[in-house]
């Protein structure tokens, strides 16, 4: 997305939300302009969270962040940096944020790297953190500011899985909506294909999106406990 879009994006978001998640599965940090997209926002009075899986931490050189997500379960060897390396230098990102930020360290899948991580965050934060432990909380405070979040594997949504349930909810809509780069609306951040499209946010206005009966189809079924779309019965993520 080129920095006029978002501004687009931005300048029609603005009268509806107070914050800006930039991630729908995707890593921001790669983006040449993600400092620039995190300042406009915040110039415009939204405030930004972010997702990372840590890698391009050193891109982040603006302190206007409300909450940065740390997805540590990302680390594997394959990329060639050592888990040392890795860690040190999200937490010296980290040191420089917290005072101004919310940083959420996220160990949302458990891995042969998970125990070495922990020692390094206890090692860090003085703390005892343990597997047993993770099994057992889902948000722990290391200090002022800096969380651990832990949660459990789910089947991500698609139309070629093998789970299916017509009966559920879900935040999407009611809470957030996605656009994805190309502009295309969609129900939630799981829906990375567009394949619920409601719309494109460069040629419509949300009002329009908002009042549309595909939008409060969904809406009104969810408060229901019912999934109307076919993608959400294949999405297990509540």
């Amino acid at each position: 997305m080129s920095f006029d879009e978002y501004k687009k994006v931005i300048d029609k978001i603005s009268n509806y939300t107070n914050y800006l998640y930039l991630h729908v599965l995707g890593e921001p940090l790669i983006h040449p302009n993600i400092n620039e997209f995190i300042d406009y926002a915040n110039k415009n009075k939204i405030n930004i969270n972010l997702t990372s899986n840590g890698y391009l931490i050193d891109k982040i050189k603006t302190k206007n962040i409300r909450q940065l997500n740390i997805s540590l379960h990302s680390y594997s060897e394959k990329y060639n940096i050592l888990l040392d390396k890795y860690l040190d230098k999200i937490f010296n990102k980290v040191d420089e944020l917290k005072d101004m930020t919310y940083i959420s360290y996220r160990i949302w899948l458990k891995n042969k790297n998970t125990k070495d991580i922990l020692d390094k965050l206890n090692k860090k934060y003085s703390c005892n953190l343990t597997i047993d432990i993770l099994e057992k909380r889902a948000n722990i405070k290391l200090e002022k500011n800096i969380f651990l979040s832990v949660s459990k594997e789910f089947i991500w949504p698609s139309l070629n899985n093998n789970y299916y349930n017509d009966n559920g909810t879900c935040y999407g809509l009611s809470d957030h909506i996605g656009i994805l780069v190309d502009g295309t609306i969609i129900p939630c951040c799981l829906d990375s294909k567009g394949i619920i499209n409601l719309g494109n946010i460069f040629v419509d206005n949300l009002i329009d999106i908002i009042e549309s009966k595909r939008f409060n189809d969904m809406f009104i079924n969810f408060k229901n406990n019912t999934k109307c779309e076919e993608l959400c019965k294949h999405c297990k993520f509540l």
